[in-house]
This record gives structure tokens, C-alpha cells and sequence, in this order.
């Protein structure tokens, strides 16, 4: 395969939502990149570089000669254009790059929660499933075959465009999986992080909207202080893009009732899970063994939140898993729900005791009475499913507001309490 090049040698910008517009080979990384990296760092999202690689180039030039394969790269690469423009989410897209290489480079704003991660990587299969169509109607007899990587724009002390440049390099090297490579280095770091079990826990309280009492605690990982795997999201996406997510979360677990034991707390916990992880054979004989290490941990305490941006078709022991847990006495709540692609056939699987509410229908609620609707219609769902509701996210008192009118139990945010260690919210 022909290497790709740099960010510095694309040779034009699409942008999702207007018209083409064209740069120099060797332009400066600037509007609207830079404007949009800027833009989405300064409203608390992260960014993502997500590459997208034909690994079968040879095969086609063989296949159609040199001219025709240029022909389907470029309706390749407009295919890729006119699925963004068309069916992608167009207010997370800050643009859609189409460099001189044997790919496609897409450049989007996320979440700040590690769940977007998986949102990401429905995203990818989504995007490539519905490129491989568009080219099989025009090219009925080729098979392009995707290879697929991301990574996310580090916040430092270096620019903006060197972030972006650092963040396609090593996507690039996530998709190709290339030896000696970036790939290498972020298997190593994650690795190491593993073996050492080097994360922290921050915990941050869920109130009763009723009595503006804390009702439980949700348990929140970070990575390495100062390093680029800090956050989570950059953390838990590398671990699953290197087949590490089920050591990573079974350490989040262990991580958890180690500091749960250590400070006894009897607040009701809730851990992130992902369904890969929950439908993992191991898992049930695993928790096991943290209960029987962690005496004193009752399951009934601990609360798995299962984010619904997740897909849990196709996961075999996903449900058996979850009735096990059950009978053990573990409750379970639907993480996410509202957002991105989430749909409610986790709810009608799972029956979770706590239903909660994304961020993205909160804000702004109190100025959106579409969103307020919205949140009547969650409601509804959760009170069928005999579901306890948290609206996540509350950061004023104009969104808090909302919640105590439409009588809805519980609420998580900066409005209420930002994430610490978990004595201090045990002491608020």
C-alpha cells in the first residue's frame, strides 16, 4: 500500500455543508479546521480524526486499470462527501478531509464521556457499510475492503495543527496497525497502564430532585495525570481499538471496590460498563471474585450503567449475563438515553431499574420546550418500565428547574457537584 501523507500535503478541504473550497498542496491547517478544533475544544467537546483506508488498492488497479481506478477513487471519495452531507450528523462534522493518499480522513466533534467511543465506532461501520453500497451500484464488480482508525486531538501545550497532525498520524497508524509505528507505541503506554492498574477514581454524587439529598454515587476513571490517555474517552478508546477494554474495565471494578471497602462506603455506587465487557463468558465468574476478595461489598449497592449508544445485537451472553447479575442482586441502568444513535431496544432487553437521560436532550432545556416534550416522552418510557429517571448534565439553575417540574427523580451534575475523590463526597 502507498503510504499515506501528512496533513500538510491534502490538497483540498470538503466541508460537510457548503460548497467545495480549495487549498494550496502544502496550506497552513486553518478555517475551517482550526476554527472548528478551536470552536468545539471551547464549548467542552473532544475531537476526533477518524481515517478511513482502502487496504485492497493494489487488487483494484490490477482489477480496472490505472484509469478506471482513479475514476473510483474519486466517486469513492464523493461517495464519502455525499453520505455526510446526506445522512451523517452534520453538527459534529468539522470537516471532511480528502488527501492525497489511499483514503479519506473525517474530522468530528464528540461528546465528553467515553462512551462516545462507541458511538464512534458505529459511526465507522455505519459510514463504510453505506460507502461499500454506494460503490457496488457504480462498480458492480469491485470490493473495496476499509480499514478504519481514529484518535483524538490532544489538548497541550503544542498548537492546535500539530495536535491535528499528531492525532491523523496515529490514526492512521490505529487503522493500518502498522509495525514500528505510533500503533506500537499507544499498545505499549496502554499496556503499561494495565499492567500497573495506573488509573484513579473520581466520584460525583446523584442527587434526589425531591429532597436535594445524594441518592448514590457514579464512579468516574481517569488515566495517567498530565499524559495524552488522562481523560477517558482517549483512554477506554485506545484500550478498545488494541483489544485491551476488558482488562481496562475489569480494573475500573476492582479499582472501585478497593476505594468502596477502604473509605466504607454504604451509598449506592454506579460504575460504567460497556455490553462488550457485560457480555464478556468471563465476566459473572470474574465479579465473583472481586465480591469474594472485596468482603463486605453487597451487589445490591453497586449499579452497572450500560450506555445505550451501544449496539447489544450480536452479544451472545450479553442477557444471560444480566439475569445472573440480577439473581445476585446488581441493578442495572440504561446510560445515554436520548443521544447519537441510541435507540430504546436496550430498555425494552435490560428493564433497568434507572433510566438516564443524555446531556444532550438537558441542555438548554429550560429555552427548548421541543426538549422538554422530549423529556415528557423518556419519562413516559421509564415509568412503563418501571424505570427511576436521572437527567444527567444539569449545569444552572434554569435546567434544574425543568427536572422539579416535571417531577423527575434524580439529577447528576456540576449544578450539583463536580467529580471528587470519593471521602469527599461521602462528606457533602
Amino acid at each position: 500500500m502507498k503510504k499515506a501523507k501528512s496533513v500538510m500535503q491534502w490538497g483540498k478541504i470538503f466541508l460537510p455543508l457548503s460548497s467545495i473550497r480549495y487549498f494550496p498542496p502544502n496550506f497552513v491547517l486553518r478555517n475551517p479546521v482550526l476554527e472548528g478544533v478551536t470552536a468545539a475544544f471551547n464549548a467542552g467537546h473532544e475531537v476526533a480524526v477518524i481515517v478511513f483506508n482502502i487496504i485492497n488498492q493494489k487488487d483494484l488497479i490490477d482489477q480496472l486499470g490505472q484509469h478506471h481506478h482513479y475514476k473510483l477513487m474519486k466517486t469513492l471519495k464523493k461517495s464519502f462527501q455525499k453520505y455526510i452531507e446526506e445522512e451523517g450528523n452534520n453538527k459534529d462534522v468539522i470537516t471532511l478531509h480528502d488527501y492525497y493518499g489511499d483514503g479519506v480522513t473525517l474530522i468530528i466533534k464528540v461528546n465528553h464521556d467515553r462512551h462516545s467511543i462507541s458511538n464512534i465506532d458505529i459511526l465507522m461501520k455505519k459510514i463504510t457499510s453505506e460507502v461499500e453500497v454506494r460503490l457496488t451500484k457504480l462498480f458492480p464488480n469491485v470490493q473495496p475492503i476499509f480499514e478504519a482508525g481514529y484518535m483524538f486531538v490532544e489538548r497541550g501545550d503544542c498548537s492546535i495543527q500539530d495536535s491535528v497532525f499528531r492525532a491523523h498520524r496515529q490514526a492512521i497508524a490505529m487503522a493500518e496497525k502498522r509495525v514500528h509505528s505510533e500503533f506500537n507505541e499507544m499498545v505499549y503506554t496502554i499496556g503499561k497502564i494495565v499492567s500497573e492498574k495506573n488509573i484513579t477514581m473520581l466520584a460525583q454524587p446523584i442527587i434526589d430532585v425531591a429532597t436535594n439529598k445524594i441518592y448514590a454515587l457514579e464512579m468516574l476513571t481517569r488515566g495517567p495525570k498530565g499524559t495524552a490517555l488522562e481523560l477517558p474517552l482517549p483512554l477506554f478508546s485506545v484500550a478498545r481499538q488494541t483489544g485491551l477494554l476488558y482488562k481496562l474495565e475489569m480494573i475500573v471494578l476492582e479499582k472501585a471496590f478497593q476505594q468502596i471497602k477502604e473509605t466504607r462506603c454504604r451509598q449506592d455506587i454506579f460504575i460504567n460498563c460497556t455490553p462488550i465487557t457485560l457480555a464478556n463468558i468471563s465476566f459473572t465468574r470474574d465479579i465473583k471474585k472481586l465480591l469474594k476478595q472485596y468482603k463486605g461489598i453487597l451487589p445490591k449497592q453497586i449499579t452497572f450503567e450500560v450506555t445505550e449508544r451501544d449496539s447489544i445485537d450480536g452479544l451472545k451472553d450479553f442477557i444471560y449475563n444480566i439475569k445472573i447479575l440480577r439473581l445476585m442482586g446488581f441493578k442495572f441502568a440504561v446510560d445515554d438515553t436520548g443521544a447519537g444513535y441510541a435507540n430504546l431496544n436496550s430498555i425494552s432487553e435490560i428493564m433497568p431499574d434507572i433510566i438516564k437521560i443524555d446531556r444532550s436532550v438537558i441542555e438548554n432545556i429550560d429555552k427548548n420546550s421541543l426538549k422538554e416534550s422530549m423529556l415528557k416522552g423518556l419519562l413516559l418510557v421509564a415509568r412503563e418500565a418501571g424505570s427511576l429517571v436521572v437527567a444527567e448534565g444539569i449545569e444552572n439553575e434554569g435546567e434544574a428547574s425543568v427536572l422539579t417540574r416535571n417531577k423527575v427523580d434524580l439529577a447528576q451534575g456540576y449544578f450539583y457537584a463536580p467529580p471528587a475523590d470519593l471521602l469527599a463526597c461521602m462528606a457533602t
